[in-house]
């Protein structure tokens, strides 16, 4: 599944990443904040686990500046991100399980050099928060 609000692929500012649909409520939240605010962003349903190597062909060929990677029950998504790119990582744990605990610990316990910045549980909207503050600083 993809969807994107841009008209050249080049334009993509955030890539939404999520490993299922069944955290469509989620990334849906990130992909309003981005919506209202115009940022450009595109929507990959890729799962750590299932689709390693479409994940690397993804990562190695997206243009966007900062990614939003929507993760629930192991959530290897963002760290796995981050291990493939020198862009900005958001995290957002998803309480498919556990609330969602086991998911946020495995979001924030990163390794050294793999940093993924991480939101709060179910919360696509401070994501695109995020992305959208992280963007303003190409701005300056």
């Amino acid at each position: 599944m993809s969807k994107n609000n841009i008209k050249n692929k080049n334009d993509i500012k955030v890539a939404v990443l999520a490993g299922s649909t069944s955290d469509e409520s989620v990334y849906n939240k990130a992909i309003e904040v981005l919506k209202k605010e115009n940022i450009p962003y595109e929507l990959k349903i890729l799962s750590a686990h299932r689709d390693p190597e479409k994940l690397d062909e993804y990562i190695k060929s997206c243009n966007a500046l900062v990614y939003i990677a929507v993760a629930g029950l192991s959530a290897a998504l963002p760290g796995v991100i981050a291990s493939r790119t020198d862009k900005p990582v958001i995290g957002v744990p998803v309480s498919a399980k556990l609330g969602g605990i086991d998911a946020l610990l495995s979001i924030v316990q990163m390794p050294p050099r793999v940093p993924v910045a991480c939101v709060g549980i179910d919360r696509g909207e401070n994501a695109g928060y995020l992305a959208i503050k992280i963007l303003n600083l190409t701005k300056k």
